[in-house]
């Protein structure tokens, strides 16, 4: 175990604390003007954080394409209670309420993450990325070594995605919706779902989808940045080829109804990560923590003991 890591935000044991670097408002309720930062320097990130009272390396949990901080709110507070350690939720940029810019490469997200665990003074943690927060995760740890003490991958690999996804259909639908201004939000939400249905057949996916409609002023909107996620989607399938290897303990988890990690994948994954187990979890799909909570949430624990 590293030396002891300690999250300058502090509070009572299990209960979420929302900051910004600079101490404004969550970004969520700021106009998406005043939220867009230039495209070459780290945006500042939301967070979430789940205070522990063990003084053990610090839990980060990052997000998959669409996704949010909010995503992992239960999975943390269950891993605080069952660890005693803090637990860290992240916004990724052009997602929930962390700003919008127009980059969105794995290379920006590992800069923005990087910032951000600077300026939390956390100088090791160990990294749970989902999907597309599993590939900024990988990135970090072959860039960054020694910040990451251990690694998870939730259901991804260092390979091309693009073949297994409908990501571009997603996005046009979302690009499509129209919805009336001053109407309640559930009224939005099933004008929102009516139109999603014809390209997003899944209702589970829709609902995912629609975690990401927001009001304002009356009206409604995507708080995803619909546009640079379709300019980048080539780089957020794909993942940059690296010589380096991550030498720390990492576990690969897969569901077993989910084909985002295959024996395809394991000769890269090896290479890579030449510590790395991989394991899957029975009757889920894709969104493990989702599917099997208790069993993502063992497998975690067993992975942190080992």
């Amino acid at each position: 175990m590293s030396a002891l890591c300690r999250l300058i935000c502090r509070g009572l044991s299990g209960r979420s604390q929302t900051r910004l670097f600079s101490g404004q408002e969550d970004a969520f309720r700021v106009p998406v003007a005043v939220r867009t930062a230039s495209s070459s320097s780290p945006v500042i990130l939301t967070y979430d954080v789940f205070d522990g009272k063990g003084d053990s390396t610090p839990l980060v949990f990052l997000h998959g394409l669409f996704g949010s901080k909010s995503n992992f709110h239960s999975i943390a507070k269950s891993l605080v209670q069952r660890t005693g350690r803090k637990v860290l939720t992240v916004d990724a940029r052009n997602h929930g309420s962390s700003p919008h810019n127009p980059l969105l490469t794995y290379e920006a997200m590992c800069n923005d993450l990087k910032h951000l665990l600077t300026q939390l003074r956390i100088d090791k943690c160990i990294l749970i990325g989902h999907s597309m927060g599993g590939k900024t995760a990988m990135m970090t740890a072959l860039m960054q070594p020694g910040l990451v003490e251990r690694l998870v991958v939730v259901d991804i690999s260092p390979s091309q995605t693009s073949s297994r996804t409908n990501f571009h259909q997603y996005i046009n639908a979302m690009q499509e919706v129209k919805i009336s201004s001053n109407i309640p939000r559930s009224t939005a939400r099933r004008m929102a779902e009516d139109q999603l249905r014809s390209l997003v057949e899944s209702r589970s996916l829709r609902q995912f989808l629609l975690t990401n409609l927001v009001e304002q002023n009356g009206h409604y909107s995507w708080r995803v940045n619909l546009e640079a996620i379709s300019a980048h989607l080539d780089d957020i399938m794909g993942f940059p080829t690296f010589d380096s290897v991550f030498e720390g303990p990492t576990l690969f988890l897969g569901g077993a109804s989910s084909a985002y990690i295959s024996s395809d994948d394991y000769p890269e994954i090896q290479r890579l990560f030449p510590y790395a187990d991989i394991q899957y979890i029975p009757d889920a799909s894709h969104w493990i923590h989702a599917d099997k909570p208790l069993d993502f949430i063992s497998s975690i624990i067993t992975f942190l003991q080992s």
